[in-house]
């Protein structure tokens, strides 16, 4: 089991890394480049604002379904119908809590409507195929999961790359709800491939409601839930503040999504990380030492990842940001270089807490796997706490730059919240001599990028050179050895 679980790992990371990266900075970019930042800032404080509210249409069912059905497949065909029909009233008050609260916040009419009621679509076709790949999960049939995951973004980026680069569509005419509704049909697409799977292992389907089944699944997820919900508050609601609080048409929300890409980006890749450290973690909570050497070349591996990205995109912030992003039609090369200075001041702020996320991805992880879920809402509430008290202070004067900041301070916060819990509640053996080395290796990063991009190089080989040394640098600093990574991703052979 182990070793399948392993290999379909694999297979996922696999997929993932050659779709999604793709999706983010070549079609969601390209979208962006084409309507400008007022147009797509506002689209994405009307995602961020749907997503708020995602875990209306889930209440932990998608968790406790995936974990019910692997306990006893026959789970499938007894339960199956009567949750689709609680999904769908939840789906039905979702809509109904979204457009009420938009109303209220001034989400009630034109273009703004519109994209409130395409993004709360495509967000209640997402929970359901969620919903239908836990039954698969379930079932564990990994590879029909895995292919599932990236579908939707495959179909999508076959649309949209017919839409933006065939020529078959005038792009003068091109607008951000081209771009949703190729999201919704390539989540119908998935969605009835999904059915079309789950439906084959099912048999004698009875769609009966069972409220006292859903009041024991609310019972067991509603922490679970409620975590979910925090952490979505103080990780997304920056974007609908900042079109929200400005007077601006959602410039400065643009602004701040632009330099959020690449966050995106490495946050898709160290997500996927968390996924296979959960179940690792969770056998491995009951010996000491086996556990804290695993937390140890673990967060290494994730120090590794996230510092050298990091530090890399601090000192080549304004030249990543001129290669993603062009000049626009007409526009001067001094407006140009004003509009790439604030990209390059909001990106290395959301890199730092990028960096910061993703360690949380090993320690929050560890809680969850040990079921310490009240402290980690805790710590996702006074998140929430600190990231609405910030912004509200410093969005009116700083704009984009201020919300990047609270973001790297709360994400700071919570992730020096998550470490210690981890500590005091597993007791870890984590001491100064450990975070030492972690020092040592930053700041050795630090000067090999910092003396490199001194060097009269093309800024493209010069990032290359310093990225290559400092991969090596992870092995020279004794960071990690290969034989730890191998330790980490491979199970152990049983001795005869």
């Amino acid at each position: 089991m182990q070793n399948r679980f392993v290999k379909n790992i694999i297979f996922l990371l696999f997929l993932n890394l050659l779709v999604k990266p793709f999706w983010i900075l070549g079609i969601d970019r390209e979208v962006q480049n084409l309507i400008g930042d007022a147009s797509y800032g506002t689209y994405q404080a009307l995602l961020n604002f749907s997503y708020l509210f995602y875990i209306l249409l889930d209440l932990g069912i998608t968790n406790f379904n995936s974990r019910n059905i692997a306990q006893d497949p026959k789970n499938l065909s007894k339960h199956f119908g009567g949750l689709t029909e609680i999904k769908l009233l939840l789906g039905l008050l979702y809509a109904v809590v979204v457009f009420i609260v938009g109303y209220f916040l001034g989400y009630n009419e034109g273009l703004k409507l519109k994209l409130l009621f395409w993004c709360g679509l495509n967000q209640i076709l997402l929970s359901f195929i969620l919903f239908l790949r836990s039954n698969i999960q379930g079932l564990l049939l990994f590879k029909h999961d895995s292919i599932l995951s990236v579908f939707d973004r495959v179909l999508a980026i076959v649309v949209m790359s017919l839409v933006l680069w065939s020529g078959w569509f005038p792009k003068e005419k091109f607008n951000v709800i081209w771009f949703l509704q190729a999201q919704t049909l390539a989540y119908i697409v998935t969605l009835v491939f999904a059915l079309t799977i789950v439906l084959r292992h099912t048999e004698n389907l009875s769609f009966k409601l069972n409220f006292r089944f859903f009041k024991e699944i609310l019972r067991q997820s509603l922490p679970f839930a409620l975590l979910v919900l925090l952490m979505s508050v103080y990780s997304r609601i920056e974007p609908v503040l900042l079109e929200r609080l400005l007077d601006d048409k959602g410039v400065q929300a643009g602004i701040y999504s632009r330099a959020y890409r690449l966050f995106d980006a490495g946050n898709n890749i160290s997500n996927l990380f968390a996924i296979m450290l959960l179940p690792m973690f969770a056998a491995t909570l009951k010996n000491k030492l086996e556990l804290n050497n695993l937390v140890k070349t673990s967060f290494n591996v994730i120090v590794a990842m996230a510092g050298i990205v990091l530090v890399m995109c601090v000192f080549y912030r304004h030249e990543i940001m001129q290669l993603m992003y062009n000049p626009e039609q007409s526009e001067t090369e001094a407006a140009y270089l004003i509009r790439l200075g604030q990209y390059a001041n909001v990106f290395p702020l959301l890199m730092g807490s990028f960096f910061c996320l993703s360690t949380t991805y090993v320690f929050g992880t560890l809680l969850t796997a040990n079921g310490s879920l009240k402290q980690l809402n805790l710590v996702a509430a006074a998140g929430v706490v600190i990231n609405i008290l910030l912004n509200l202070m410093v969005i009116p004067q700083f704009k984009a730059v201020g919300a990047a900041c609270t973001s790297l301070c709360v994400q700071t916060v919570t992730a020096f919240l998550q470490y210690w819990l981890a500590k005091r509640i597993l007791k870890l053996e984590i001491g100064g001599r450990y975070w030492l080395h972690i020092v040592v290796f930053i700041a050795t990063v630090v000067m090999v990028t910092f003396l490199v991009k001194r060097l009269s190089l093309n800024w493209m080989l010069g990032f290359g050179i310093a990225f290559a040394v400092n991969c090596g640098m992870v092995f020279l600093t004794r960071l990690l050895s290969l034989k730890e990574i191998v330790a980490l991703v491979l199970p152990k052979e049983k001795k005869a």
